[in-house]
């Protein structure tokens, strides 16, 4: 049974403002309440001083994401993941479209948060200005605690071309450490990806390239940042760049490093369930081998190795809903996910009923899906 696509609504804008939405990151408080972010993107959303698109806004529901509220706006974020720390809310991401890395904290639920000001406050690693280097970039993607301090995938834009030009570079900081506090992180060296090194399916355009790194630990104690690779293949590949946690430094080896993974050419994250045993990941797999950049399907998948995927669900099929429109115009697409109980929540950018194309969402939407454990 598919899901409903508009089950529930978190926020709509519609096509002809230009104005579409992006990026949302979920949360569940200790409390049981829901908090979505997302934020704003295309010729019509809210620009900042230098003209990048910069908002957030912040959504909170008390009754399993039934109805939700907005709480706070947030200028001065961008591409932002919302997570749980000792305690209180944080909201880790950019300051603009390739702006700084920030941080914010919210001690009551995500209605008001601190302001990353200086390098005491939250401003931890300053970009520079317009598209002049390092042009930071991310997507909501998770926050792995490991060896006592907490990692997150981040890229730097250098040169600012989208897909070829992102290197590859992750975060740390102690648990213990006042996290506002720019001092306490370190950031890895910035890999750039080398295009003499694609497999011959990618096609050799020049155009390949990573971005939008999960930290994954596999099963042999191995750090690994898991990247999206933009090469227009129907198969998808992610690529899995090592980190070293001892000298904060990153390295792949291009025999190796590439893998087939469903939905590789857009967005994931990935977490992994010690119950069963297994990665998972809801990705968009390509179902149309002509058009690689399909995102009209959402499926679930899992592997037991980091290396090997295997579809366990289709979630979401245009062409399998009543009255499906023309697929170039779905997306269901950039999902951030939590494990809850015997099931997942999920937050969805969406491009449906009426958005101009599946890249420009007019939606995010809140939806929870039912899974079941291995051997169960």
């Amino acid at each position: 049974m598919m899901l409903d696509p508009l089950a529930s609504v978190v926020a709509f804008c519609p096509a002809e403002t230009q104005t579409y939405l992006g990026s949302p990151s979920l949360v569940r408080l200790p409390d049981g309440r829901l908090v979505v972010s997302h934020d704003f993107f295309g010729p019509g959303s809210p620009k900042d001083a230098d003209g990048r698109e910069y908002l957030t806004h912040v959504y909170r529901s008390a009754d399993e994401g039934q109805h939700w509220e907005r709480i706070a706006e947030i200028p001065g974020a961008f591409w932002s993941t919302l997570f749980l720390h000792r305690g209180a809310l944080y909201l880790l991401g950019c300051s603009a479209e390739y702006g700084d890395i920030v941080i914010r904290r919210s001690e009551d639920g995500g209605r008001t948060w601190s302001t990353p000001a200086d390098e005491r406050s939250g401003l931890l690693f300053r970009g520079g200005p317009g598209r002049t280097p390092p042009n930071y970039h991310c997507a909501p993607v998770p926050v792995l605690p490991y060896a006592g301090r907490l990692w997150r995938a981040f890229e730097d834009c250098d040169p600012c071309v989208w897909g070829s030009g992102f290197r590859a570079c992750v975060i740390s900081a102690p648990e213990a450490a006042d996290l506002l506090d720019a001092r306490q992180w370190r950031m890895t060296n910035k890999l750039p990806y080398d295009q003499e090194s694609d497999p011959p399916a990618f096609g050799g355009d020049g155009a390949c390239g990573w971005l939008e790194g999960n930290v994954v630990l596999d099963p042999a104690g191995q750090l690994w940042d898991v990247l999206r690779v933009h090469s227009v293949t129907p198969e998808g590949y992610a690529a899995l760049v090592r980190i070293d946690p001892e000298t904060h430094t990153l390295s792949f080896d291009p025999a190796t490093g590439f893998i087939p993974f469903p939905g590789g050419m857009t967005k994931f994250t990935i977490r992994y369930h010690p119950d069963s045993g297994r990665y998972w990941t809801i990705s968009n797999n390509v179902t149309n081998p002509a058009n690689p950049s399909q995102r009209s399907v959402l499926s679930l998948h899992s592997s037991a190795d980091l290396r090997h995927w295997r579809h366990e669900r289709t979630l979401l099929d245009n062409a399998r809903l009543p009255d499906p429109e023309p697929e170039r115009q779905v997306g269901f697409q950039y999902v951030d996910w939590q494990f809850d109980g015997d099931a997942l929540i999920a937050a969805v950018r969406t491009a449906y009923r009426g958005a101009h194309n599946f890249h420009d969402s007019n939606y995010i939407v809140f939806q929870r899906v039912r899974w079941q454990k291995e051997g169960s």
